[in-house]
């Protein structure tokens, strides 16, 4: 409690806040993972005889759509009941209250938008957008149950593709670019939240924050490589930890 109330207090003099969100903060609306507790592909390897790593590879959907689209399939039929938390919700509310909040999230589920923050990079995509593998056809699915699976371009009969960043392929540069453009300007509180913290471009931002003074705030159940470099870590998950915050926020504003 006593980091909350230390989060809150801060909040109440900040007006830029970054948000770097990961798998954490959509598991607590009954997503499942890849792997570990509750994933979809507890085993090494699929049914195929290949790691689930293999299947969603860019070089696989090249060769073999099928196959990936298979394993997409799966993932986006298991997440297809599945919606926004509060915690999603209360960073939304959060970039209606402060003069300017951004969002850079490793998800691919749409849950920020959905929840109705604008300001969102989605570094990975979004599995339900989907784009011609050959020409510039582009569109937006609800969901896959009105694909034929792999499905193809109306414009070229070519084979199309979710707009998401699949194993072994390079990260968006606009996105990166925007991304970038953000950091330059600075962030007063920085919150990484449901991320391991694994890829530098997660790790970077704590450097920038160091640097300028910002506050760091790291919100996982779990330690990360990020836990010992942040300024306050809250070892819970997103939806408690940030309902609390935003509860005694609006208290001390009443």
């Amino acid at each position: 409690m006593e980091n909350i109330l230390k989060i809150v207090e801060l909040l109440k003099k900040y007006k830029n806040i970054l948000f770097i969100t990961g798998a954490g903060i959509s598991a607590e609306s009954g997503l499942p993972t890849y792997r570990g507790i509750g994933g979809l592909y507890e085993s090494e390897d699929t049914e195929d005889g290949i790691s689930v790593e293999m299947a969603l590879a860019g070089e696989m959907l090249e060769e073999n759509p099928a196959i990936t689209w298979k394993y997409l399939s799966q993932i986006e039929r298991n997440c297809r009941n599945a919606t926004f938390n509060r915690a999603h919700a209360i960073i939304a509310e959060m970039e209606r209250t402060f003069d300017r909040v951004w969002v850079m999230t490793q998800n691919v589920d749409g849950f920020h938008t959905a929840a109705g923050s604008e300001n969102v990079i989605e570094i990975h995509g979004n599995l339900h957008h989907l784009k011609c593998m050959k020409c510039y056809w582009r569109t937006s699915v609800k969901d896959f149950s009105e694909l034929t699976i792999p499905p193809l371009c109306p414009k070229c009969n070519s084979f199309a593709r979710p707009d998401v960043v699949l194993f072994g392929e390079m990260l968006p540069y606009d996105k990166m670019q925007m991304f970038s453009g953000q950091l330059q300007k600075g962030f007063d509180m920085y919150f990484w939240i449901g991320t391991t913290g694994m890829f530098p471009y997660i790790q970077s931002p704590l450097a920038d924050a160091k640097y300028s003074g910002s506050t760091t705030v790291e919100i996982n159940p779990d330690d990360t490589r990020l836990s010992n470099e942040v300024d306050i870590k809250i070892s819970s998950g997103a939806t408690e930890a940030l309902g609390r915050i935003w509860e005694e926020y609006k208290k001390g504003i009443e």
